[in-house]
C-alpha cells in the first residue's frame, strides 16, 4: 500500500499505543520542533484511548440487554471458515456475506481491528474495517497518483458494500484525517486534500443519492453538502474542487432534491449571500451550474445571479458590475483558467451562434422574425461583458488579471463572427497590447506575443475575420500598431490577402474604415485607462498614438495600404494559353479599378450636398467622410494614384494587351474623371485658377483625341508614341491638381508638342480656336508676358527656331527638378520613343544640366568647342592648382621643377591662344556646353531649371538646394543613358562623352556625390567605351578627336584620382578606335603619335602619374604607335635616373619589340644600333637591387635570343662597340656565348 508507513500496532494493537516513560524522557531531550511533533502524537494517542474506553462501555451495556427472539431463528448458525492468515489484513473471503455476518456476531473476542470504536462499520468484517481505514489514510498520501488511486478504491468499496453507513463514514474521514492550525503546511494540505477526495469518493459511489431516494426525509444530502462547503472554507485552493464534488453529487440527484436539499442548504445559502461582496468565483460557478440544471424561477441565489435569470439579465451592465469582484478573484489559479469562465464564455458564444442561425434563416425567407430583433441584445451582451469585465475590471488591475483577460479573449475569439471580433478587440484591449509590447522588459511581454500569435492563427483562414482584426488593431493605434509594438503582425496579416477575392475584401474594409470616423472619434484618448499602479510604464509622448492627429495618421495608413494591396496579389494561370493570361490580367484590372476609384473620389473630388452621392451612369455610390479630409491626405491620394498608373504602365510592357480599352487603366481613369465631373453635386476638391483650369481642360481634350487616334492606328511605333504620350498627359493632369500654378505651363507645352507630333490631333482639337478667342479680351487686363504664358505659346520667331524635340526636351527639363517618381518614369518612356529625333540643341541643353553647379558663374567667356573638350582645365580645377605645382616647394631638383613649371605655363599659354583663335572663329555659336561660358540663349534656357531648384520651400526637413540639383542631374543622366542605348553610333555621342567626362572630373570636387560619380562612370563604360557601335565615318572632325585624345591622355597621366585615370585610359582606347576607323592620313596619324610622345616626355617629371601599363596596352592594340615611339623610349632609358622608372621603360621597350611582326628582320636591322646603345646603357648602370638587376639581364638576354631567331647575329656583332661587347660578355655570361667573335 502507498502512503505513509505506520507501525502495525497503530491499527491492530491498541493496547500498545501508550508510550513508556523512557520514551517521554527521550522526547523531552529532543530539539524543539521534534518535541512539538511528539506532543501532538501523544495527544492523538490519548484521544484514541478515551475513544476505546467509551466504545468498550457502550458495548458492555448493549450486551446486557436481551436479544430479540426473532433474531435467534433468523439465520442458522454455521461455523465460519477459518481465516487463511492469522494476522490482521484484508482477505478475499472477507467480502462473503456469511463471513461478514459471522464476524459481526462474534462480539466477545478481542479484535485486532479496533472493532470497539463506533465508526459505523459494525456490520463489516475486521478486514473490511481495516481496508476502509487504510483507504481513508491513503487518500492523504502525497505520492504521485496515490491519492487518486485510494479515492477510486474507496468509491468502489462503498458502492459494493451497502452495509457501510455513509453518515458514520462522513464523520470517520475527518477523525482519521485531522486538521489543526498547529500542523505544518504539507501535512495540513495532505489531510485536507485527503478529506476532499474522501467526500468525492462518497459522491462518486452514488450512495448519497440512493439513500435520499429511499428516504426523502433523510438529511444525508444536506449534511454532505454542508461538510463539503465547510471543508472548502478552510483553504482557498479547496474551493473549486469542492464545487466539483458538489456538482458530481448533483448530477446523480433528481431535480427536486437539488432544490430542497442543495440550494436550500443553510451553508449554500450563506455561501451565495456573501459571494458577491467577498468575490468568490467558485460560488458563482456553482450557482451557474445549478441554474442550468434546475432552471429555478425564484430568488434563491442571492445577489450572485439575477432574478429572473436570463442571459440578457446576467450580462446586464449593473449585474456584471455587482459581481466584478468574483471575476477579479478568479485569477488566483493562473496559468489555468477558472471553470467559471468556461460557463460564461459558453453562454456568450452560444447566444451569438444561435442569433447568427436566426438571422441566416430570416434572410433566406426574406421576412422579419421577432427573434431577429434580439441580435442587438446579443451584441449588447458581448459589449457589456467586454466593457465591464475585460476592460473595466481585469485590464485595470494586476498583471495576473491582465494575463487572464487575454486568455479569456483567446478562448472566445475562434467562435465569434467578424462583427463580434470588432466588439472584443476594443480600444482598451488594443491599447493594453501596445502598453505591454512596447516594452520588452514587461512582465507580460511573452503573454502579449503569445496573444498576437494565437490571434493571427485563429483568423488566418477567414478573410472577414482577418480584416476585422486588421481594422481594429490599426483603428485604435492610429495606423501604427506594428511600429509601436515592434512586431509585424499587421503586415503579415495583410500579406495573406493574395487572391482577387481576398484583395477585394480587404479593399472594401479599408474603404469603410476611411469613411467611418465615428468609431475612432468616439473612443477615449486617455492612455491611463489601460494602466494602473501595477502596470508597466506606458508609451512615451512620442509614441502616444491617441493625440489630435490620430485620425489623419490612420487615414494616411489606409491610403498607403490600399495602394499596396496589388503587391500581395498572386495571379497564377493554370496554363500558358493566351486566354488564361488574359483572365489573370482582367482579374488584376478589377482590383486596380476599385483602388483607382477610391483614390480618385477621396483625392480629387468633394460633395457639396451631404457625404453620399449616387452615380446612375456608373451605377455606384460614392461616400466621403463627414469631416473634410486634410489637404495632405488628398495629396497622398493623388500621389498614390500616380504610382498606381505607373505600375499599370509597367505591367503593359510585360503583357500583350488584347484590347486597348479593356485593360487600359489610363483610359478608365480619364473616363471616370469625366463622368464624376458631370455629377451636379460633385466638384473638384479645390477651385482651379485660370491657368490651371485651362491646362486641365486641354489635357482632358488632347488625351481623348490621342486615345481615339491610338485605336485607329493599330499596333506599331505611332500607336506606342500615342500611348506613352497619353500617360504623360494623365500624370501632368494629376500634377496640375497636386501643385497649384506650378505645372500648367509645362502641361500646355506638352499639348502643343502632341499637336506638332500628331497632325491629326491638331485637326481634331477644337479647343485651340475657342481658347484663342477667349484670350483676346483678357490680354488688355493683364501683362503681355503673362498672357502669352497663359496660352503656353511662344513668339512666332522663337517657334520657328525651335524644333518639336527641342520644345519637348525643354519641357521635360522644366518638369524634372521637382516631379514625382511616376512622372519621371513616364517622361523616360516618352523620351525612349522620341529620342531618335532629338537635335543637337536639345541634347546640349540636357548635357549642360549635368555640368552645371550652384557656384557663382564666372565672367570668362570660353568658346563652344573649348567648352566641350576642356577636360584638363576641369581636372586642374579639382586639383585646386596644388597638384600641378606640388613640387615647387621641394629643394631637390629645383632646376628640373622650374623647367617643368615653365613648360606647363607655356602649354597653358598655347592652349589659351588656341582657345582664343577658336573662339574668334566660332563666336557666333550658341551651344557652348560649359555653364561658365554660356551664350544668352543657353542661359535663357538653363536659368528656369535652376530657378526651380532655388525655389526652395522654407520648411523644416526640406531638401537642400544641392541635393535637389543632384537629383535633377541624376534624372537627366537617365535620359542620356536611354539616348546612348538607342543611338550608340551617332556623332552626337562625342558631345555626350565630352560633357560627361567633364562632369565626371568635376564630381571629384567637394560638391560631387558618390552616386553621381558612379552613375556617370557606369554610363561611360557601359554605353560608350564597351558598346558594340561607335561613331564612324569621315564626317567627324579629326581636330575634335585629336583634342579629345589629348585631354584624355593628359588626365590619364596627371590625375591624382585613380578612377579618373582609369576612365581616361578607356576613353583613349575608344577615341583611338574611332580614329583608326576613319582611314586618316599619315600626317594626322603622326599627330596622334605626338600626343603619346608628350606624355612619355612628361614621364620623368615628378608630377607625372602615368602608368606605363596603359602605354603597353596601347602598343599591343596599335603596334604602329609602338614602332613610332621606339626611338623616344630608348632615349628615355638613357635620360631617366630612377631605377624603378628605368625598369618600367625597359618593360615598355620589350613590349614594343614583341609587337613587331611580319617583316620583323628589316625593322630589327634598322634599330640594331639603337638596341646596342641601349644594352650598353643598361649594363653599364646595373641596379643594386637584386630583382631589378635580374630584370635588366633578362631584357638583354631576350634581345640576343630574338637576334639569333631572326639570323641577325653578324649584324649585331658588327654593331656592337668594344665597350658594349665587354659589358655583355661580363654581365650576360652564357647568354652572350653565341655572339663571341671567336665563335663561328
Amino acid at each position: 500500500m502507498a502512503g505513509k508507513k505506520r507501525a502495525q500496532t497503530d491499527l491492530a494493537v491498541p493496547e500498545a499505543v501508550p508510550a513508556s516513560d523512557a520514551s517521554r524522557d527521550d522526547a523531552a531531550a529532543a530539539e524543539a520542533p521534534a518535541k512539538k511533533k511528539k506532543l501532538a502524537m501523544e495527544r492523538k494517542k490519548q484521544r484514541k484511548e478515551l475513544d476505546k474506553e467509551r466504545h468498550r462501555q457502550s458495548a458492555e451495556s448493549e450486551a446486557a440487554k436481551p436479544q430479540p427472539p426473532a433474531a435467534e431463528a433468523a439465520a442458522p448458525v454455521n461455523p465460519p471458515p477459518a481465516p487463511s492468515a492469522a494476522g490482521p489484513g484484508l482477505h478475499m473471503n472477507a467480502f462473503e456475506k456469511g463471513v461478514r455476518k459471522g464476524e459481526a456476531a462474534d462480539r466477545d473476542g478481542s479484535s485486532q481491528m479496533e472493532a470497539e470504536k463506533d465508526d459505523g462499520l459494525e456490520n463489516c468484517a475486521p478486514s473490511v474495517r481495516y481496508a476502509i481505514r487504510r483507504l481513508i489514510r491513503g487518500i492523504s498520501s502525497s505520492r504521485e497518483y496515490a491519492r487518486q488511486g485510494f479515492a477510486l478504491g474507496l468509491a468502489v468499496v462503498l458502492e459494493s458494500i451497502r452495509s457501510i453507513r455513509i453518515g458514520a463514514l462522513m464523520k470517520l474521514i475527518p477523525n482519521l484525517l485531522e486538521y489543526s492550525s498547529s500542523m505544518k503546511g504539507p501535512e495540513a494540505k495532505d489531510n485536507l486534500l485527503g478529506r476532499l477526495f474522501g467526500f468525492g469518493a462518497i459522491a462518486r459511489s452514488g450512495r448519497v443519492s440512493r439513500q435520499w431516494t429511499r428516504d426523502k426525509s433523510s438529511p444525508i444530502v444536506k449534511d454532505f453538502v454542508s461538510e463539503v462547503v465547510d471543508l472548502s472554507s478552510k483553504k482557498r485552493y479547496l474551493t473549486e474542487p469542492a464545487v466539483a464534488v458538489i456538482l458530481d453529487l448533483v448530477s446523480k440527484l433528481p431535480d427536486e432534491a437539488i432544490l430542497s436539499e442543495v440550494l436550500e442548504a443553510p451553508s449554500v445559502q450563506d455561501w451565495f449571500n456573501r459571494a458577491a461582496d467577498a468575490g468568490d468565483p467558485d460560488a458563482l460557478f456553482l450557482a451557474l451550474k445549478l441554474q442550468e440544471r434546475t432552471s429555478v424561477q425564484k430568488e434563491i441565489f442571492g445577489k450572485i445571479l439575477p432574478y429572473p435569470f436570463s442571459p440578457d439579465n446576467f450580462f446586464a451592465e449593473h449585474h456584471l458590475k455587482s459581481i466584478a469582484a468574483c471575476f477579479k478573484e478568479s485569477a488566483f489559479c493562473l496559468p489555468r483558467i477558472h471553470s467559471v469562465w468556461l460557463v460564461i464564455t459558453e453562454m456568450l458564444v452560444r447566444e451569438a451562434a444561435s442569433q447568427n442561425d436566426i438571422n441566416t434563416s430570416c434572410s433566406k425567407k426574406h421576412k422579419k422574425n421577432k427573434k431577429a430583433s434580439s441580435s442587438e441584445d446579443t451584441v449588447q451582451n458581448l459589449r457589456n461583458f467586454c466593457e465591464v469585465v475585460i476592460q473595466g475590471s481585469l485590464l485595470l488591475s494586476s498583471h495576473d488579471r491582465k494575463h487572464l483577460a487575454f486568455n479569456i479573449l483567446l478562448s472566445i475569439l475562434p467562435k465569434l463572427s467578424p462583427s463580434a471580433i470588432q466588439v472584443v478587440l476594443s480600444s482598451k484591449v488594443v491599447h493594453g497590447l501596445i502598453d505591454i509590447l512596447s516594452n520588452e522588459s514587461s512582465w507580460l511581454y511573452n503573454a502579449g506575443k503569445h496573444f498576437l500569435h494565437e490571434l493571427a492563427s485563429v483568423v488566418g483562414h477567414d478573410n472577414d475575420r482577418r480584416a476585422a482584426v486588421i481594422i481594429n488593431l490599426q483603428k485604435y493605434s492610429g495606423g501604427r500598431f506594428d511600429s509601436m509594438t515592434k512586431t509585424k503582425t499587421v503586415k503579415e496579416l495583410i500579406g495573406k490577402f493574395q487572391s482577387v477575392e481576398d484583395c477585394l475584401c480587404l479593399v472594401q474594409n479599408l474603404m469603410a474604415l476611411f469613411v467611418d470616423e465615428e468609431a475612432v472619434s468616439d473612443e477615449p484618448s486617455d492612455q491611463s485607462q489601460t494602466t494602473d499602479e501595477n502596470s508597466e510604464i506606458g508609451p512615451t509622448e512620442e509614441q502616444d498614438p491617441f493625440g489630435h492627429g490620430n485620425v489623419d495618421v490612420l487615414k494616411s495608413w489606409v491610403v498607403n495600404t490600399i495602394s499596396c494591396v496589388l503587391k500581395n496579389l498572386k495571379l497564377t494561370s493554370k496554363g500558358n494559353s493566351d486566354s488564361e493570361m488574359v483572365k489573370c490580367i482582367e482579374e488584376k484590372f478589377q482590383v486596380q479599378t476599385e483602388i483607382l476609384k477610391f483614390l480618385a473620389v477621396q483625392g480629387l473630388f468633394s460633395a457639396s450636398l451631404g457625404t453620399e452621392v449616387t452615380s446612375f451612369e456608373l451605377q455606384e455610390k460614392f461616400k466621403w467622410p463627414k469631416n473634410p479630409i486634410s489637404t495632405s491626405l488628398r495629396n497622398e491620394c493623388i500621389e498614390q494614384l500616380q504610382f498606381l498608373l505607373e505600375d499599370a504602365q509597367k505591367d503593359e510592357a510585360l503583357h500583350v494587351a488584347s484590347e486597348v480599352k479593356s485593360n487600359d487603366l489610363g483610359y478608365y481613369f480619364m473616363r471616370f474623371i469625366n463622368t464624376v465631373c458631370n455629377i451636379p453635386s460633385v466638384s473638384l476638391f479645390r477651385t482651379l485658377s485660370g491657368n490651371d483650369d485651362n491646362a486641365f481642360k486641354k489635357l482632358l481634350a488632347i488625351e481623348s483625341l490621342l486615345f481615339q487616334e491610338e485605336r485607329k492606328a493599330g499596333p506599331g511605333l505611332d500607336s506606342t508614341k500615342m500611348h506613352v504620350m497619353r500617360y504623360l498627359l494623365i500624370q501632368l493632369l494629376l500634377q496640375v491638381l497636386l501643385h497649384p500654378d506650378e505645372y500648367w505651363e509645362a502641361a500646355v507645352d506638352v499639348t502643343i508638342c502632341c499637336k506638332k507630333s500628331f497632325p491629326a490631333i491638331a485637326q481634331g482639337d477644337s479647343s485651340s480656336g475657342q481658347e484663342s478667342g477667349e484670350r483676346g479680351p483678357q490680354e488688355p487686363d493683364e501683362d503681355g508676358s503673362e498672357g502669352s504664358d497663359e496660352d503656353g505659346s511662344e513668339d512666332s520667331n522663337e517657334e520657328a527656331s525651335l524644333e518639336f524635340m527641342d520644345v519637348l526636351v525643354q519641357t521635360f527639363l522644366s518638369i524634372l527638378p521637382h516631379a514625382s517618381g511616376p512622372v519621371c518614369f513616364t517622361i523616360e518612356q516618352v523620351f525612349r520613343v522620341f529620342c531618335d529625333d532629338i537635335t543637337e540643341t536639345g541634347l546640349l541643353d540636357m548635357l549642360r544640366v549635368v555640368k552645371i553647379d550652384l557656384k557663382g558663374r564666372q565672367t570668362d567667356s570660353d568658346d563652344e568647342d573649348d567648352g566641350r573638350v576642356d577636360i584638363e582645365d576641369d581636372d586642374e580645377t579639382v586639383m585646386e592648382d596644388a597638384e600641378v605645382g606640388e613640387i615647387d616647394d621641394v629643394a631637390d631638383d629645383l632646376d628640373e621643377d622650374m623647367e617643368d613649371d615653365s613648360t606647363d605655363e607655356g602649354d597653358a599659354d598655347q592652349d589659351d591662344l588656341k582657345d582664343g583663335e577658336k573662339a574668334e572663329a566660332n563666336k557666333d555659336g550658341d551651344d557652348s556646353d560649359d555653364s561658365d561660358g554660356m551664350d544668352d540663349d543657353a542661359m535663357f534656357r538653363i536659368d528656369p531649371y535652376i530657378a526651380r531648384i532655388f525655389k526652395e520651400r522654407n520648411l523644416p526637413g526640406s531638401e537642400t538646394k544641392q541635393s535637389q540639383l543632384m537629383r535633377f542631374k541624376l534624372r537627366v543622366l537617365t535620359l542620356l543613358d536611354i539616348y546612348l542605348q538607342r543611338n550608340p553610333g551617332k556623332t552626337l555621342v562625342l558631345e555626350v562623352y565630352s560633357f560627361l567626362m567633364q562632369a565626371f572630373v568635376k564630381s571629384h570636387g567637394a560638391d560631387g556625390g558618390e552616386q553621381f560619380r558612379q552613375r556617370i562612370a557606369g554610363i561611360l563604360q557601359r554605353r560608350i567605351f564597351k558598346g558594340r557601335e561607335y561613331p564612324e565615318g569621315n564626317g567627324i572632325e579629326f581636330s575634335k578627336l585629336e583634342r579629345l585624345l589629348e585631354k584624355a591622355l593628359r588626365l590619364a597621366s596627371r590625375s591624382r584620382y585613380s578612377t579618373v585615370a582609369s576612365v581616361a585610359q578607356n576613353a583613349a582606347f575608344w577615341i583611338l578606335k574611332i580614329i583608326i576607323s576613319m582611314n586618316r592620313s599619315e600626317e594626322e596619324l603622326a599627330s596622334v603619335v605626338d600626343k603619346f610622345r608628350s606624355i612619355l616626355n612628361d614621364y620623368d617629371r615628378k608630377k607625372s602619374r602615368l602608368k606605363l601599363g596603359f602605354v603597353k596596352e596601347v602598343v599591343r592594340r596599335n603596334p604602329w604607335i609602338g614602332q613610332e615611339l621606339f626611338g623616344l623610349v630608348v632615349q628615355k632609358v638613357e635620360v631617366l635616373r630612377a631605377e624603378y622608372r628605368r625598369n618600367q621603360i625597359l618593360e615598355l621597350v620589350d613590349c614594343i619589340l614583341k609587337s613587331w611582326v611580319g617583316d620583323a628582320s628589316e625593322v630589327w636591322t634598322n634599330h640594331l644600333a639603337q638596341l646596342c646603345e641601349l644594352m650598353q646603357e643598361v649594363l653599364s648602370k646595373v641596379p643594386e637591387n637584386k630583382s631589378r638587376r635580374k630584370e635588366v639581364r633578362n631584357f638583354c638576354t631576350r634581345i640576343l635570343q630574338t637576334v639569333l631567331k631572326l639570323n641577325l647575329k653578324e649584324q649585331l656583332q658588327n654593331a656592337l662597340s668594344t665597350e658594349t661587347y665587354s659589358l655583355c660578355q661580363a654581365q650576360l655570361g652564357t647568354a652572350f656565348a653565341p655572339f663571341k667573335k671567336d665563335s663561328k
